[in-house]
Order: structure tokens, then sequence, then C-alpha cells
């Protein structure tokens, strides 16, 4: 199959287009989004340049699972998927952060611990920590949303001085984060994994708070294995891990950190392949399933007939 890098759709109803890093958002009546997840893949905030077939897929359906495994811990902005890469929803408004949560000290949090930080949006960090550690509890370590360029940590109370997000909003936020954190941790036990840390966004209509955007995905969140992460742990060794991170490790591997500069190494057809790979086994760990391949040929009409459809049924 041929990776899904660009779309160019023209439904009915359409306002406007948003284009992400990764997803392509489709703005029909001012009222609904059309959410394509495309093919592009991301990592320090820089899109690269070679897409990675079925990877939106991926994203896209173990998103909407955990919606719904979450839709009795906050309402979210999910009405229907009429196709494999796409999810149609009510229309918020975003918070201009994004919410963090971190169960263990590792990733971004474990680079600025290790250059000698102590202090992560707000939270102490004591001294003596190692990669990988556990936190006592998971700690929330916002972030500001940036259009363009790197999302910037931020603290609570630098958020609400700001007037980002009102203490009351900000303090539900925070509710929701937490429980939403603790779902996703239980689901992922049942599957032999640990939660390690995600992102949660979320956004308002008619005054209401609603879970936006992807979630609890490879994309969005870290994964390690449960079955020898103790041994591993002990030892300081890597822990055997089911996020983006090997992607973003290969880069560091070959020079690649986002800085100007800096060139990303080669995508082969073998390197995209194993990504591939590596996304398919990531669905399948984590919902437990067998993962479909959707249809490969005629992919963007496809798209477009069951888009079109739906909306129809608006």
């Amino acid at each position: 199959m041929e990776a899904i890098v660009k779309t160019d759709f023209h439904f009915p109803g359409q306002k406007s287009v948003y284009k992400g890093k990764v997803r392509d958002v489709y703005n029909i009546k001012d009222e609904y989004l059309v959410m394509l997840v495309s093919d592009r893949i991301s990592a320090f905030d820089v899109v690269l340049p070679k897409g990675i077939p079925y990877k939106g897929q991926v994203l896209n359906q173990i998103a909407f699972k955990f919606l719904d495994a979450t839709a009795d811990i906050v309402p979210n902005w999910k009405i229907a998927t009429p196709d494999p890469m796409v999810t149609i929803g009510h229309k918020c408004e975003p918070f201009k952060v994004e919410m963090v949560i971190r169960g263990y000290l590792t990733g971004s949090s474990w680079r600025l611990y290790k250059e000698g930080g102590r202090d992560l949006c707000g939270h102490p960090l004591p001294e003596g920590m190692k990669e990988n550690q556990k936190f006592p509890v998971p700690l929330i370590t916002p972030t500001t949303k940036a259009d363009e360029g790197h999302d910037e940590n931020i603290s609570k109370e630098e958020i609400i001085a700001q007037g980002l997000v009102s203490r009351e909003d900000y303090e539900l936020l925070e509710k929701y984060t937490m429980a939403l954190f603790e779902r996703g941790t239980q689901m992922a036990a049942e599957k032999g994994l640990i939660l390690v840390d995600t992102k949660y966004e979320f956004g308002k209509k008619d005054g209401k708070i609603y879970l936006i955007d992807e979630i609890h995905t490879p994309d969005s969140s870290r994964y390690f294995y449960a079955e020898g992460y103790e041994a591993r742990f002990e030892k300081g060794e890597k822990q055997k891990q089911l996020s983006k991170e090997f992607v973003r490790e290969w880069l560091m591997d070959n020079g690649f950190q986002g800085k100007e500069g800096q060139q990303v190494p080669e995508m082969t057809p073998e390197i995209i392949a194993g990504i591939t790979d590596r996304y398919i086994e990531l669905y399948e760990n984590i919902t437990g399933e067998k993962f479909v391949k959707g249809e490969g040929t005629n992919v963007l009409q496809r798209i477009e007939t069951n888009v079109d459809n739906y909306l129809k049924s608006l």
C-alpha cells in the first residue's frame, strides 16, 4: 500500500481544513470535524520526508477503541469512524495546553533530570532517581500547544496566571487526566503492558469539556512490557517498549534530533517496512486484536466515498 501523506478533499459543508504534523482536519459547517490520520510520521516536532503505510489506520483504530472505553469518565468528541483512517466528531474549541501525565522518569523527563534539572513543571524531583523509575504518584506535566515549533513545558500556576485555562477548568482537566491515566494503566496491565506516560487534549463545546484528538496511541503514549521491567530496571538496562521511541532512537543513532543543520537519515524501503511492522505490532499488543489491513488500492477514493456517505446521514 502507498502511504497517504497528502489529502485535498472537498466534503459537503466544508468550511476549512487544518493540516497538522500527522492529521488533516476538515471543518464541516463549524459543527463537525472530519479527522483523517495520515501516514505521515513526525519526531522531534519534525515531519519526516516519507510516510509509513498503515500507520494512520493503526493510530485511528487504537484511538477510537480507547475513546469508546473511557466515555464513562469524560465525554469525548467522537461521533463515528466511517473509514479505517477517519474519525468524525464534534468541533470543540481546544484548550491551549496539552495535559501530559507521567508515571515513570523516562524520555524527555529523564533527559532533563540527567542534565541536572530537578523541577518538572512545578514538581520538585528528589536526588538519586534512575532512568525508568516509577514515580510514587503520576505527575501531570502540561505543555503549551505550539502552532509551529516545539511545545514548551509549563506549570499549573503559570497556565492559570497567563489565563490559558481558568483555575476551575484546569482542576477539572487534572481530575479527568488522572482518571483517564488510571483507566489506561488498568487496560494496559490486562495486556501485559505498563502505560508509562501519555498526553490528553481537551476542548469545550457549549460550555462543556470534551476529550478530543487521539488517546493512548503509540504516538501519544509510551508503553513498557511489564514482564522483565523490574529486572531490566535493576540492571540499568533499556526497557522493552511499545512506543514511537524506537523511531526517535533510530534518528538519534543517525545524528538527528531536530536541531538546526541536522539531516534526516535516509528512509530506505527496509526502514519504512520495519516501522510499519512495528506499528502493527503495537496495535496488536495494545488492543489484543489482530490487525486487519484496510483496502490498499484507491485509498483516497475509499476515504472520500466513506466520509461523503456518512456526512449525508448527519
